[in-house]
């Protein structure tokens, strides 16, 4: 059985918000772990910030 719109929102919220699942069933259990997983990927990426610069092309500077 595959989960439904509305419970994949719940669980999304629930792992989003550091809640507990509060549910034994392994297709939610899975979802939910995916999530946490990828919330815990992107918190070790490093943030890009600023505007990249190209100082080798000359063609893109107004005269």
């Amino acid at each position: 059985m595959t989960l439904s719109s509305y419970r994949m929102q719940r669980i999304y919220l629930a792992a989003t918000m550091n809640y507990g699942l509060g549910s034994d069933n392994p297709e939610e259990l899975a979802y939910y772990n995916k999530i946490k997983k990828k919330m815990d990927d992107m918190k070790k990426e490093p943030l890009k910030k600023g505007i990249p610069l190209d100082w080798d092309t000359p063609e893109r500077i107004d005269k």
